[in-house]
């Protein structure tokens, strides 16, 4: 089978996690009869010093005609200075609004290899945790009506966050389908003692499960949420909230897993055509230095495979190399504490060793 794959390499470490990635799917292809296609286009800075703005038409245009789209990382202090509405980090909801991906899947696994750099106590983290968050990716704050204007103390800055009934349904389907295949209990996150917004999300999302009778649904609250993380872990197995919160906590169970460096995710819409990107940002600090870990994009291949190729066993052969990378004692800088440590290259061609 032939697949074309847009690729979104983007800034800072992108290039270079990026090409990782497509090292090991290419070797994926020649062991299973593959022909992944990988045509590249920019995004982010790097377009945006190509043409003053962050995510030309001809990226938006190569990724809606492709089969999937592989992201690396966008932005960097080079940026930080320009308006909000021409920063690197505008194209990625600009991406995901016109691909129409209203769904992010974040995947936080404690791996068995890693349970020592997890920085929980030991007794905590004891039996594992593997958490699914589904996050809603085209609502809320991030997309809401924003400005300046005179307030009550002078100028002030606003942001608006607004969700309707049809974007709360099709979320809560996806993650009430998830936990129907993974552990059948799923924890909807929110405000709903404080927010109108996360009233109206409690009530729809339990009524999308009444569909689910299979399914264990129960509320919590962001706040505590954040604390439960940390908390107990394994109590979790779907989380289902907001853009907002969706960004925050699945940033936070990255880090309880060791290395944010580990996490893959997925963007997916109505259609099988999805967006694939490591959650760790463009880290423009060890940019070209050939040190970073490349194993969250990589792995988000591995969900490509999957979720939007239908490659099960291809998928899962990309899962079970890392493992056994992991298990072998091997480690990028991140991972390594100090100690002896394999480079971005050398962690790529012992993945590929493995499959």
């Amino acid at each position: 089978m032939k697949y074309n794959i847009a690729l979104l390499a983007g800034d800072g470490i992108g290039p270079e996690i990026t090409d990782s990635a497509v090292r090991v799917m290419q070797a994926v292809g020649k062991k299973f009869g593959h022909e992944f296609i990988f045509t590249p286009y920019d995004i982010g800075g790097c377009a945006i010093d190509k043409y003053g703005y962050p995510l030309p038409e001809a990226t938006v245009e190569g990724c809606l005609s492709s089969d999937s789209v592989l992201l690396g990382a966008v932005g960097g202090p080079k940026w930080d200075t320009l308006p909000g509405d021409i920063r690197p980090e505008k194209a990625l909801l600009g991406i995901r609004a016109a691909m129409e991906l209203f769904t992010n899947l974040r995947p936080a696994k404690l791996y068995p290899a890693l349970k020592g750099d997890c920085p929980l106590r030991e007794d905590i983290v004891a039996g594992g945790f593997d958490i699914m968050i589904v996050r809603e990716l085209t609502g809320g704050i991030y997309f809401g009506e924003r400005g300046m204007r005179e307030g009550k103390w002078g100028l002030e800055a606003y942001d608006t966050e607004a969700y309707s009934k049809m974007e709360i349904e099709r979320i809560a389907r996806v993650a009430l389908q998830t936990a129907k295949k993974r552990g059948g209990k799923l924890t909807s996150i929110d405000k709903a003692n404080v927010l109108e917004t996360s009233r109206l999300w409690r009530k729809t999302v339990h009524e999308v499960a009444e569909e689910y009778p299979e399914v264990t649904v129960s509320d919590m609250l962001v706040d505590n949420a954040a604390m439960q993380l940390v908390r107990n872990p394994a109590q979790f197995d779907v989380i289902v909230t907001s853009n907002m919160f969706g960004d925050i906590l699945s940033d936070e169970a990255s880090q309880i897993t060791g290395s944010i460096g580990m996490l893959p995710s997925a963007s997916l819409g109505a259609t099988k055509r999805g967006l694939y990107e490591p959650i760790h940002g463009s880290a423009p600090d060890i940019a070209g230095k050939n040190i970073a870990n490349p194993i969250a994009t990589v792995l988000s291949c591995a969900m490509m495979l999957l979720y939007s190729f239908d490659l099960r066993e291809e998928s899962e052969c990309i899962v079970s190399a890392v493992d056994r990378v992991l298990e072998a004692g091997y480690r990028t800088a991140d991972l390594a504490h100090g100690k002896d440590f394999l480079t971005t290259t050398e962690i790529t061609e012992k993945i590929i060793e493995m499959l």
